[in-house]
């Protein structure tokens, strides 16, 4: 920590020297804990593995990623912050950085951004100044301190201007895997990023606006604020596919966050193997949430009461219990609506400890041991798989696909005939293994498998592209975080699914968070103002009522819409002339075109990548069909035949919902090729 005295002749020299000692003392600390000797106070080798998987991680946590910049910010309080920020002394100055760093007397030298005292970093403004006299951006290339910026925040003289640090920073040509915003953080992300853990938000952001890392900032800081919770509960983050994730992975370890798991709802899912697809209409009814009352009635109806008394012989004496009785546990265990599995584990004792009640009747003295051993025997054990026989989640869903008399049975006054035989597969399969699963099925199995036994919930999961879920993927992951909270990160004007999310209301419902706050974030900070401009012409089409982006970027020339007869040789000549600029590259296609165009640009000599593949320095076009572009982004997109995307999806409205994506991919500058008409809607 510095303290306030007059800056030199040369601030920058000043503040360099002040980044060189904040290294130099991360890379002590790093030292300290690879020197840490743990031999001595391990009881035995698992505790010592514990342990050292411990040091790993944080040496992992304590790298100095030479490209990252350790601090990017400085805070100059004008005086000490009030008792709950205790650290601040009168005068004092922060800076404000990516992780905590402190020298040898463990006096910090950075900030982590996450800390209470950092907030004014993102929140003061001219009119509430938060106590700051001064505020300092700072701008790096590569990874060294090259220039500054100064806000006097209570200075009346000085007028509010928007700042060129930050504005370049937004604008920064991206190369490689998503990087973090954590110097770019705008007021209104800020609140979102710090609320608190107990609550469930909902982030509903246009293209640009930053809601996936705004989803992801909000994991660091729940996980700095909540760290010895969310360590025992686990944190969870979902993505759309494979590709995002992969786009995204980085964010994270880049905040000194290691231990978040990533997956994609398939994932989650995985009881199968999907090797099917379904048509719309079959994808629409499995995924509607009245699909779980179904198989809630098919799971119950394995249950059938006793007819028969039960007797249980324990050496020479015989213990009948009546049906009647056997009627009345049962029906208990039901009105409990238990876990299927977890009554059919507790049924035996019910029924031991009715056999007990008789014996210390008789004068006898039972034990729990004897309970244990009556729960076991012979004739219990079968009185309860005839009763209460176990149910194979999987073998269950295969029947209600299969067998239409079965399905009819526990779908009546749910689904009509029509949706019954819409889910029904033409050709039943043999097993469970030979089955070609879809991705619906497999949800449908989770479901079954809640059903049977609890599913394990996490401290907090977040959703991303949450638009594209079904009510039973809803489910699927709210089961997820049932004890926990959820960050739901979406834009209903680019759902393109056949089942997108209506309405926030109803997705939240069904994920059983129905009291989450949502908050719409309308402020663009990536898409250029012409672009974005151009693209929401669809949202009157796609998503009526929604508000348009407002970008505070103006970029002129940065959209380019181009006619032409000769439709790949224009693609290619728009790549070439995106190429002469630094980025990203994004060449987004209707996935039918995607083949034509690989020949082309391989005609042409031009290297490409396909999504997920990283970018670097040498490759920087990505070949993207249009159904995976969904959360990426380009410095420069290319956007081929607008019109074949539309007609790539099944209907109108999913196809220019899908074009309003592709639409919206670039931070730079946007060229759209067509020989085909436009749709009306950008006419």
């Amino acid at each position: 920590m510095s303290t306030h005295d007059h800056d030199p002749e040369d601030p920058l020299s000043r503040e360099r020297a002040h980044l060189s000692e904040s290294r130099a003392a991360l890379r002590a600390m790093r030292e300290d804990v690879e020197n840490l000797d743990i031999k001595d106070v391990t009881a035995n080798w698992v505790n010592a593995a514990v342990l050292q998987r411990q040091i790993d991680d944080r040496i992992k946590a304590l790298a100095d990623l030479s490209h990252t910049p350790l601090f990017f910010g400085r805070l100059d309080y004008l005086h000490a912050p009030g008792a709950e920020l205790a650290e601040g002394a009168e005068g004092e100055r922060f800076y404000i950085g990516r992780r905590h760093v402190h020298d040898a007397g463990g006096d910090p030298m950075v900030i982590d951004w996450r800390a209470p005292v950092s907030q004014p970093f993102y929140r003061a403004s001219k009119k509430d100044p938060q106590d700051i006299g001064l505020r300092r951006r700072f701008g790096y290339t590569g990874g060294d301190l090259t220039a500054y910026e100064d806000e006097h925040l209570t200075d009346p003289a000085e007028a509010a201007t928007t700042s060129k640090l930050l504005q370049a920073e937004i604008e920064r040509p991206r190369v490689g895997p998503m990087r973090d915003i954590v110097a770019t953080i705008q007021p209104e992300q800020d609140e979102i990023v710090r609320s608190g853990l107990t609550g469930s938000v909902c982030v509903q952001g246009g293209p640009g606006t930053g809601k996936t890392a705004v989803g992801l900032h909000r994991v660091a800081y729940l996980l700095y604020a909540h760290r010895e919770r969310l360590a025992r509960t686990g944190t969870l983050v979902i993505g759309p596919n494979a590709s995002f994730l992969h786009y995204i992975e980085q964010v994270l370890p880049a905040l000194g966050e290691l231990e978040v798991k990533q997956a994609t709802v398939d994932d989650l899912v995985a009881h199968v193997e999907v090797k099917g697809a379904d048509d719309a209409p079959a994808a629409i009814v499995k995924g509607d949430a009245r699909m779980a009352e179904v198989l809630r009635r098919a799971v119950r109806s394995h249950v059938s009461m006793p007819t028969e008394p039960l007797m249980v012989v324990r050496g020479s004496r015989r213990w009948r219990v009546p049906a009647y009785e056997l009627e009345e546990i049962v029906n208990e265990l039901q009105e409990r609506d238990i876990r299927y599995g977890a009554a059919h584990d507790a049924l035996p004792q019910r029924i031991a400890h009715a056999v007990l009640v008789r014996m210390e009747q008789a004068g006898e003295a039972p034990d729990d041991r004897v309970q244990d051993a009556v729960a076991r025997n012979t004739a219990v054990k079968a009185a309860v798989k005839a009763m209460w026989p176990p149910v194979d989640p999987a073998k269950l869903v295969l029947r209600l696909l299969a067998d239409p008399d079965f399905l009819a049975a526990h779908a009546e006054g749910v689904l009509t005939a029509d949706e019954q035989k819409t889910i029904l597969w033409a050709k039943p399969a043999r097993s469970v293994k030979s089955a070609k699963w879809s991705a619906a099925d497999a949800v449908l199995i989770d479901e079954a498998n809640d059903l049977v036994a609890r599913t394990h919930s996490l401290g907090h999961v977040v959703i991303d592209e949450a638009q594209d879920l079904s009510p039973m993927q809803y489910r699927a992951v709210g089961r997820r975080c049932s004890t926990g909270s959820a960050t739901v990160l979406g834009d209903l004007a680019q759902g393109t699914t056949p089942w997108a999310t209506a309405s926030w209301d109803e997705a939240l419902r069904h994920l059983g968070k129905a009291d989450a706050v949502v908050e719409e974030l309308t402020a663009g900070f990536r898409v250029p103002r012409e672009v974005i401009a151009y693209a929401s012409r669809l949202l009157p089409s796609i998503s009526p009522g929604l508000a348009p982006v407002e970008s505070v970027r103006e970029t002129p020339g940065s959209l380019d819409v181009r006619s032409t007869t000769d439709l790949d040789a224009e693609v290619i000549a728009a790549c070439r002339e995106s190429l002469e600029h630094e980025g990203s590259i994004g060449l987004i296609a209707a996935d039918a075109r995607i083949p034509v165009l690989a020949e082309a640009l391989m005609a042409a000599g031009l290297v490409f990548l396909a999504p997920g593949e990283e970018t670097t320095t040498e490759s920087r076009l990505t070949l993207v069909p249009a159904s995976l572009a969904k959360g990426l982004e380009y410095d420069y997109v290319v956007l081929d035949e607008p019109a074949a995307v539309v007609d790539g999806e099944p209907d109108e409205r999913t196809g220019l919902r899908r074009l309003y994506v592709a639409l919206t991919r670039a931070v730079s500058g946007l060229t759209v090729c067509h020989a085909a008409a436009l749709p009306e809607q950008l006419a």
